[in-house]
């Protein structure tokens, strides 16, 4: 069972097919719905992941992100046959439009940026393929599961793009200039040893069990303490804008946070009387090999 088959019919009004969402136990689960195109963006699901996400952030009832994808792919990022169809990317056009560009950039920030800086962890679930703007979306989680069959391609010089979504700043973050360069300029594709390998997956789980090893993981973060793994988000999106003693800075206000809350207490009584926290076992299962 994928995790799309999982998901209870209208959970969420996404305002489209194209993505579903729910929400269980803490964890927000949303799936790119498009399985006959690998999952290619469409407008309907891009527009209305931009509407979802903040929804999301705001709500008490969500502890932890998965966006995943239906089938066998994660997202085949553009729709490239929808591109043919109009003559390319840009149409039959022969010069920019700034507002179409304006309006493209808006939307990446309200996705890929969104799901960046989101307020609680976020994993990306990957059934299959991760290419171009799907690439971007996955790499803009904070951890990232696959299977022997995930594979990643920045797929954008294969079509004469030079890339968008965030794409080669997220790689270039993850995996280092030389690396980003190779798999920018390259674009082939990257299989899921070698992902791991470089640090573009967290975990590579058997196939038939990549919907529960997902939802063990989106378990025990959206159980653990919500505040701290806030900061501790808050902490590590700094450590790459800013220099050590900003971070230092920034690390104790956030710190001393935490030090004041009833997680944090619970915590260490548990910690001495050596038994689990009240938050539950969820807290205590180890994260997927």
């Amino acid at each position: 069972m994928t995790i799309s088959d999982s998901l209870r019919a209208g959970a969420l009004d996404t305002g489209t097919d194209d993505l579903l969402a729910e929400i269980d136990d803490g964890v927000a689960t949303v799936v790119l719905n498009r399985p006959e195109r690998r999952n290619a963006l469409s407008p309907a699901m891009i527009s209305a992941l931009a509407r979802l996400l903040p929804e999301l952030e705001q709500s008490d009832d969500v502890g932890a992100l998965v966006i995943t994808g239906s089938g066998a792919a994660f997202c085949a990022g553009g729709d490239v046959k929808g591109f043919s169809e109009r003559g390319g990317e840009g149409g039959a056009a022969t010069e920019v439009d700034p507002a179409l560009a304006a309006a493209q950039l808006e939307m990446q920030r309200a996705t890929v940026g969104r799901l960046h800086n989101f307020a609680r962890p976020v994993v990306a679930s990957l059934p299959g393929a991760a290419a171009g703007a799907g690439l971007g979306l996955a790499l803009a989680a904070d951890l990232r599961i696959g299977t022997p069959r995930t594979v990643i391609a920045t797929a954008f010089a294969k079509v004469a793009l030079s890339g968008d979504f965030g794409t080669t700043w997220l790689l270039r973050q993850l995996v280092g200039p030389a690396r980003a360069a190779e798999l920018m300029f390259l674009a082939d594709r990257t299989d899921a040893p070698t992902c791991l390998s470089l640090g573009l997956l967290n975990w590579v789980v058997p196939e038939d069990e990549l919907a529960a090893r997902t939802a063990e993981l989106a378990s025990r973060l959206a159980q653990g303490p919500r505040l701290a793994l806030a900061n501790i988000k808050r902490n590590l999106l700094l450590a790459g804008q800013a220099g050590l003693d900003e971070a230092m800075a920034a690390e104790v206000r956030l710190h001393k946070e935490c030090g004041i809350t009833d997680d944090h207490r619970e915590a260490v009584a548990a910690f001495v009387a050596k038994r689990p926290p009240s938050g539950g076992p969820a807290t205590r299962r180890p994260i997927p090999d």
